[in-house]
């Protein structure tokens, strides 16, 4: 979990202003833009997870 949350972090402390930016993209997509996004982000995160324990 510590993990997760320097990887989420990281992105704010290194790049805030295109994250600002980001954010405001965000918040104007269609909801299926979004759910498709977080299936796809989920599915990679899976395939990752598997690829860490497989090696």
């Amino acid at each position: 979990m510590g993990m997760v949350m320097v990887v989420e972090g990281l992105p704010y402390f290194a790049f805030p202003k295109q994250m600002k930016t980001w954010v405001k993209k965000i918040e104007i997509m269609q909801e299926k833009s979004l759910r498709n996004l977080g299936l796809i982000l989920m599915a990679l995160g899976v395939f990752l997870v598997y690829l860490g324990r497989k090696l």
